[in-house]
C-alpha cells in the first residue's frame, strides 16, 4: 500500500479552530482513523503567517479568516473554501483603564484588531460608522478611532501593560477576550454574535491541487470536522478539556467561551453560506474600501465535501 499523504493544515490558538483540535485528538487516540491521509496540524502565531504559508505552499490547507481567504484567492492563490470553521465566537473588550461607557468613548483611543481583512475589522467598522465615527489606520489623520493590527495572543499583554489607558480595547477571536477579562484588565463590551448573529469568521480552505490529487482524503477531513463540531456543541465539558490543551489555555476560560451563553460560538453549523460571504466582501469593498474587487464565490466555494459530510 502506498504511503498515505500527510495533509498539513495551519491554524492559530483560538477557539475558532477547535474542530481541528478535536479531530487531531480523535486521530491520536485512535477514536477515529483516516484511510486516505494523515493529518499534520501546524500552529501559527499571526494571520500574516497563515496567509504567507498558504501562498508559498508550505501548507496544504488552513483555518483562516474568510476575507483573508478571499483576498488570497483573488491574488492568484488557487484555494477552495470547503467549510466554515465555526460561527460567531469573537468579542469586543474594553480596557478598564480607558473609561469607556459607550461607543463614542472609543474616539481618540487605539483599538486593536487581529488583521485588516478580518470580520473583526468589519464588525467594529459597522459599529463605529453607525455612530458617525471613522475608524482607520493610525497613519490617517482624519481617523477618529485608530486601529492597530496585533496578533491575537499578544492582545491581553498589550492591554495589561497599558497604564495610561491609551488602548480603548480590542476585538478578537476568543479565548483572548475572556482571558483579559479573567485577568481583571478588560470588560466585555459586545459579543460578536450581538453585532451579527451567526456570522462567519474563520473558514477551512485547501489548495486546489491538493484537493484534486486527494479527494477522498479531503472528504475524510471535512467529515471529521463536521462531526467534531457537533461533538463540541453536544459536550462542551470534554471539549473544553481538549481545547485547553490544544490552545494552551485555561480550561475554565474555554468552558466559558463554549457555554456562556450557549450560542456564543457555534460549531454545529459549518456549511459554507455564500450569501454571508457576499455580505462581507461587498461591505469591505463598498463601505471600507479595503477590497478592490469581488471574488466569484461560485468558483471559490466548493460545497461538495460539506454536503457529503452532512454539514448543516
Amino acid at each position: 500500500m502506498a504511503d498515505k499523504p500527510a495533509i498539513k493544515i495551519g491554524y492559530m490558538k483560538i477557539t475558532d479552530h477547535l474542530v481541528l483540535g478535536v479531530t487531531d485528538l480523535k486521530l491520536k487516540k485512535g477514536m477515529e482513523t483516516f484511510e486516505h491521509c494523515t493529518l499534520e496540524t501546524v500552529v501559527k502565531n499571526g494571520w500574516n503567517e497563515v496567509a504567507d504559508a498558504l501562498s508559498v505552499k508550505a501548507l496544504d490547507g488552513a483555518m483562516i479568516l474568510a476575507p483573508t481567504a478571499m483576498d488570497l484567492y483573488k491574488s492568484g492563490v488557487d484555494l477552495k473554501l470547503l467549510l466554515f470553521a465555526h460561527k460567531s465566537g469573537s468579542i469586543l473588550v474594553k480596557n478598564k483603564k480607558a473609561n469607556i461607557q459607550k461607543i463614542e468613548d472609543f474616539a481618540g483611543k487605539t483599538v486593536l484588531i487581529p488583521y485588516q481583512l478580518s470580520i473583526h475589522n468589519m464588525l467594529f467598522h459597522k459599529l463605529l460608522s453607525e455612530k458617525g465615527l471613522r475608524p482607520g489606520r493610525t497613519t490617517d489623520p482624519n481617523v477618529d478611532v485608530p486601529l492597530e493590527v496585533v496578533a491575537p495572543f499578544q492582545m491581553p499583554e498589550a492591554m495589561e501593560y497599558d497604564d495610561e489607558g491609551e488602548i480603548g480595547g480590542f476585538i478578537v477571536a476568543e479565548p483572548f477576550g475572556s482571558q483579559v477579562i479573567a485577568m481583571g484588565h478588560g470588560e466585555e463590551f459586545y459579543l460578536s454574535k450581538e453585532l451579527w448573529p451567526n456570522h462567519p469568521c474563520c473558514v477551512f480552505v485547501m489548495r486546489n491541487e491538493v484537493i484534486e490529487k486527494n479527494p477522498e482524503a479531503i472528504q475524510e477531513i471535512v467529515t471529521s470536522f463536521v462531526r467534531s463540531g457537533m461533538a463540541i456543541d453536544d459536550q462542551p465539558d470534554p471539549a473544553s478539556v481538549i481545547g485547553a490543551d490544544f490552545l494552551s489555555q485555561d480550561r475554565e476560560i474555554i468552558r466559558k467561551v463554549l457555554t456562556e451563553p450557549p450560542d456564543r460560538i457555534l460549531t454545529n453549523e459549518l456549511f459554507p453560506v455564500k450569501e454571508d460571504l457576499e455580505t462581507i466582501q461587498r461591505y469591505m469593498m463598498d463601505e471600507m474600501k479595503i477590497m478592490t474587487s469581488l471574488v466569484d464565490l461560485d468558483q471559490f466555494v466548493d460545497t461538495r465535501f460539506a454536503t457529503k459530510a452532512g454539514a448543516k
